[in-house]
């Protein structure tokens, strides 16, 4: 069956033919060996040497291979192809489909829209997330430690009690409560006392006046101990630098008491800090 791109082929164009055949002659080969050359079929050299293009089948191809042929021969072919060939014309595209203009537009709004809500599903988490930390007010913290006094319970039968004064309103600019699972902080710590917190090991002797040994030893980091003064006491830190010494709740500078990291100080009963004797 022949293609119908071979309409555009017109003319005998024998004298392209006759041209090769002849230089095939006159070079001594042979159809078959042209054929083995140019790896084509037997009969399509019979068909580019006869004019037949029909079997070869759309011009494209036809020129191609009477140029692989010409050029096997040395023979220009050109002007035949001009004359005899008709150019090869180029396909015109048609569109089969078409989009009517309001599915374009519901489909650029749905676009849209799954824009918007992925960039709403990234902003709003950040949001929330970041808005207390542009606050102006600090949150209020409250120890789940501290629990309220049990309201007092009615005598069986008897009448309920008047319902308790509301507390005084908190200030307006109040923030947020807090809930700290940190115990309340002892503000005023009681006077007359004697309170060393180890942050590192230490070694630690602490005497009383009359010669008597209250407690001594090797301290770990996180250890604490408690005095009363009494009398007075004379303490000796090893590694003192690790060691804060509180005296009625005011840290005491034990730099002035150290020697070779090591400090020897007494504590009056008065709470005033002296150098050892």
């Amino acid at each position: 069956m022949i293609h119908e791109s071979s309409a555009n082929i017109h003319g005998d164009a024998r004298g392209c033919g006759d041209r090769l055949r002849d230089a095939r002659t006159a070079a001594g080969l042979s159809v078959q060996e042209v054929a083995t050359r140019l790896r084509m079929p037997v009969h399509v050299v019979q068909a580019l040497e006869e004019g037949r293009w029909q079997v070869i089948g759309a011009s494209v191809f036809v020129r191609g291979q009477l140029r692989s042929y010409a050029r096997l021969l040395g023979v220009d072919v050109e002007p035949f192809l001009d004359a005899e060939i008709a150019p090869t014309a180029p396909v015109d595209l048609v569109s089969h489909s078409h989009a009517p203009r309001y599915q374009r537009l519901m489909e650029n709004m749905g676009r849209r829209a799954v824009y918007v809500v992925i960039t709403a599903a990234i902003v709003v988490p950040v949001w929330l997330a970041t808005r207390s930390h542009f606050s102006d007010v600090a949150p209020t913290t409250a120890s789940l430690d501290a629990v309220p006094p049990e309201a007092a319970m009615p005598a069986q039968g008897g009448p309920l009690p008047p319902p308790a004064a509301p507390s005084a309103a908190p200030a307006a600019d109040a923030g947020p409560y807090v809930a700290s699972l940190a115990p309340p902080v002892n503000r005023s710590p009681a006077a007359g006392k004697l309170v060393l917190d180890f942050g590192g090991e230490s070694w630690m002797q602490v005497v009383a006046p009359d010669g008597t040994t209250v407690e001594q030893g090797l301290m770990r980091a996180g250890d604490n101990r408690t005095f009363d003064l009494g009398a007075g006491l004379r303490v000796v830190l090893g590694n003192a630098t690790a060691v804060r010494v509180q005296q009625a709740g005011s840290i005491v500078d034990t730099a002035p008491y150290q020697r070779a990291n090591v400090a020897r100080f007494t504590v009056s009963s008065d709470g005033s800090v002296t150098p050892a004797e």
